[in-house]
């Protein structure tokens, strides 16, 4: 298990639990979002609003594939949308990656996006009040369940600390 790649919704965790992970399992982390940002120079945030989110979607496509392909070990982070775009989870399967979905309820991501701080750094919500969030976030997760749920682990995350589950998730692949 050297190809470890997290998925899930925005907020569910991704980034903070698979860094941990990686430390404790001394394999390289990286997060695809700040592996984009890296290579366009820019945010996410502002290739989404300057060059839309087709553009987007085919960049993330392809840096996906050329990291998966280039790394024998990892840890990866994705962003909330990449398994649902470009046949992006048949690519992970095909790839040998363990993909480990966190599934956060509606209510847990709504408590977690809503706040102004977190609300500005995620594009597809900055402009949204925090009515709209809420039905928003149950739209994208009707949408994207069916890819989320093609993981090969779905760990519930809500009212669990981080040591918890990254523990559970250690367990899990031994």
């Amino acid at each position: 298990m050297n190809k470890i790649v997290f998925i899930g919704y925005m907020g569910s965790g991704k980034t903070t639990i698979a860094q941990l992970l990686s430390q404790k399992l001394n394999l390289p982390f990286e997060d695809l979002d700040q592996i984009i940002e890296n290579e366009e120079k820019s945010s996410i945030k502002s290739i989404f609003e300057t060059k839309g989110e087709v553009y987007f979607r085919k960049l993330e496509h392809s840096t996906l594939k050329n990291f998966i392909e280039s790394n024998e070990k990892f840890i990866l982070s994705l962003g909330g949308g990449t398994p649902c775009y470009a046949n992006n989870i048949n690519l992970l399967k095909e790839k040998g990656c363990v993909i480990i979905y966190l599934n956060a309820s509606l209510d847990e991501l709504y408590n977690r996006l809503a706040l102004i701080s977190n609300k500005i750094q995620r594009p597809l919500i900055a402009d949204l009040n925090t009515n709209e969030i809420k039905d928003f976030i149950a739209k994208q997760l009707f949408e994207r369940n069916y890819f989320y749920n093609q993981a090969n682990m779905i760990i519930k995350v809500d009212n669990k600390s981080i040591v918890e589950i990254v523990d559970e998730i250690e367990n899990l692949l031994i």
